[in-house]
């Protein structure tokens, strides 16, 4: 049966590749003690259990099956390739089995055999997010109509691509955060690339995706990035603070809505370059899984951020805002 519990504890330790529609859930990193909450892993978890991979008696502290996701997701945040690493029991069409058990909005889309001491979170090398948002939230006065409907001006378009340019490298991102200061060393991060994709239509209105890669991100970090932007290509703020907000000044930045923001992928060059070829472990890559990773964003993550920008109208909300933000250190 394979929904009988084993209690032995697993001694095998593997790699889940996930991918999720945030919408509706307070993030990835489940809140023990707190069930008003309701987070990714408390929906993978149960699965796990019902599917026979780990005790029932360890589902409370899935520290001790050495249990660690790549990346934290707040409220809202969906991923297309989240990965988490623990010790599990392998059962048969684990895949399959585990999907029975979730939500629709929750894919496990493979699963990876990892060394012992693997964990998903440090021997990860980068991370790519990205952002999804109409493209009206960059507009001046100098839209262009296309069958009356808003269409970005390549002029702007090809000036939020320079701003975000000025994010590469290695840079003091103390202000993109909070509860870091600038003598802080956690704040200096190593950004790979940022830049935002060809504009397209989605469900009656022109959407853009910015896309981030990084060594690693703080809370809040890419949302900040995303909104100094916008806020430098519509003119309301002047591009210098850019600059300065990357410095040892105290700037007050503002953050774009959490809904459009998509872990897309997680790196690990380095451990494949280890591991990859022993012919034990598998390399952790997606190339396998790409066509469910794109099958799950058109199906699940695009029309569900689409269909609450036209509800809410949140990003439409956060510009009224972000027309009188104030950027001082007062």
């Amino acid at each position: 049966d394979a929904f009988k519990l084993s209690s032995r504890k697993p001694k095998r330790k593997f790699a889940l590749l996930l991918a999720y529609n945030g919408n509706g859930y307070y993030g990835m990193q489940r809140n023990p003690g707190v069930r008003d909450l309701h987070t990714i892993e408390d929906d993978l978890v149960l699965a796990l259990v019902k599917a026979g991979c780990i005790p029932e008696a360890f589902a409370d502290d899935m520290k001790e099956l050495s249990f660690q996701r790549c990346a934290r997701t707040d409220k809202g945040v969906s991923a297309a390739g989240q990965l988490v690493s623990l010790k599990l029991h392998l059962t048969e069409d684990l895949v399959d089995v585990l999907n029975q058990n979730l939500p629709p909005q929750i894919r496990v889309l493979g699963c990876k055999r990892v060394t012992r001491g693997f964990s998903s979170k440090s021997n990860c090398d980068a991370r790519t997010y990205s952002y999804m948002l109409p493209t009206f939230t960059f507009a001046t006065q100098d839209g262009e109509r296309q069958d009356g409907h808003f269409c970005l001006h390549r002029d702007t378009f090809h000036r939020v691509n320079h701003l975000l340019s000025c994010y590469r490298g290695t840079h003091n991102f103390h202000n993109f955060t909070s509860g870091r200061s600038a003598a802080d060393p956690s704040a200096v991060r190593y950004v790979m690339s940022a830049c935002c994709g060809e504009p397209f239509f989605y469900g009656g209105l022109e959407y853009a995706i910015i896309e981030i890669k990084g060594q690693s991100f703080m809370r809040h970090q890419i949302r900040k990035m995303v909104a100094l932007a916008v806020a430098v290509a519509k003119g309301w703020a002047p591009e210098p603070i850019l600059a300065e907000s990357l410095s040892s000044e105290k700037v007050h930045l503002p953050r774009v809505p959490g809904l459009g923001l998509v872990l897309e992928r997680v790196h690990f060059d380095r451990h494949n370059a280890r591991y990859g070829q022993n012919g034990i472990h598998q390399r952790i890559s997606w190339e396998e899984v790409e066509p469910l990773m794109m099958e799950f964003k058109e199906r699940q993550i695009y029309p569900s951020v689409v269909r609450v920008e036209l509800e809410e109208k949140s990003m439409a909300k956060w510009l009224e805002k972000l027309a009188r933000h104030s950027y001082g250190s007062s």
